[in-house]
């Protein structure tokens, strides 16, 4: 009798474990949903959109973009952090993916998913964030801007897609390097950003060039600096922070993640999938629209880049401390 039951327990886990094997052989065998943490018009969007139809069309399954927005991205990283590891549920994220961790135990609270929930498949792009202001703005340089902020605390408004975000992390960057206090106004994104900027609801914002090149090209906005390690090539003008002598530098980088548990034969084939993105004519077409060159990373080096930037952010976020 224990006999016949352990010989169908193990036909039953042979069976089970066939079927596993098949599914991930097959894969992908229907649509996959592509999580962007962020509303539509940001860079993660931005980026996503056209990393999601390159991929379907190497994948031959459709992959779909969902934008799941809130607590700076946080509510998008959790979800994929926390779903089923099978390569249908993927997420596009910004660099705050390594952020958010480290300022909810700042802030005294259980972080909402911890890092190693969340395995990496591919870097795309990595743009310094640069400060935007209306062109209207009687601010022509940083140091106009800074002076205001200095001799008036708090007065200056700019917006951000969340506490801790990386249009937040760079801003506080900025003022601790310059000696001046300004007033955060988080939003949902940087797409709401950028548009309480246009609006006049609040006067400069740190973000990614892709999120308001039309506007500079349109005579809307005004770019002050950038916070790379060199000029920008779509901005030759514009100087770095690094230059005028503030130190502060900050990048903010698309990446493509999976799961945790997400099984192996599944993630070489979505790294071979981002692969094609990376070399796909429409994709490189959508990134030059937007002045953004591409930084493609696999998983082996785009694994030791975020473990490096991690922890070099998560320094950044306890300086910055505690933010009400």
């Amino acid at each position: 009798m224990i006999a016949r039951l352990a010989r169908a327990a193990g036909a039953a886990l042979a069976a089970s474990l066939s079927l596993a094997a098949l599914a991930q052989a097959d894969y992908p065998s229907r649509t996959i949903t592509m999580i962007v943490p962020f509303p539509p018009g940001g860079v993660a969007d931005i980026t996503g959109r056209p990393v999601a139809e390159a991929m379907g069309r190497h994948l031959k399954q459709a992959v779909i973009v969902e934008n799941k927005a809130g607590a700076g991205g946080g509510v998008g990283m959790q979800y994929v952090a926390r779903a089923k590891p099978d390569g249908y549920t993927v997420l596009m994220a910004l660099s705050s993916v390594s952020i958010i961790p480290e300022a909810d135990r700042i802030l005294g609270r259980a972080p909402m998913y911890q890092l190693d929930q969340l395995v990496p498949i591919a870097r795309f792009t990595a743009d310094p964030t640069v400060l935007a202001v209306r062109a209207d703005s009687p601010w022509k340089s940083v140091k106009d801007m800074l002076e205001v902020a200095r001799s008036a605390p708090g007065t200056i408004p700019y917006g951000s897609s969340g506490n801790y975000g990386t249009m937040h992390v760079p801003m506080e960057m900025l003022a601790a390097a310059g000696g001046a206090k300004m007033l955060h106004v988080p939003f949902t994104g940087a797409g709401p950003a950028v548009v309480a900027l246009l609006g006049g609801s609040v006067d400069a914002l740190s973000t990614g060039p892709s999120s308001i090149m039309g506007h500079v090209k349109g005579g809307k906005v005004r770019v002050l600096a950038s916070w790379g390690e060199t000029r920008h090539p779509a901005l030759p003008d514009v100087p770095t922070l690094k230059e005028l002598g503030y130190d502060a530098q900050f990048s903010q980088w698309t990446g493509l993640f999976v799961p945790a548990g997400t099984p192996e034969p599944v993630i070489a084939k979505l790294r071979e999938a981002a692969k094609a993105v990376a070399a796909d004519p429409n994709f490189l077409a959508a990134l030059a629209r937007v002045q953004t060159p591409p930084q493609y990373l696999d998983q082996p080096q785009f694994r030791a880049f975020w473990e490096a930037d991690a922890r070099k952010l998560a320094e950044v976020v306890r300086k910055i401390g505690k933010v009400e």
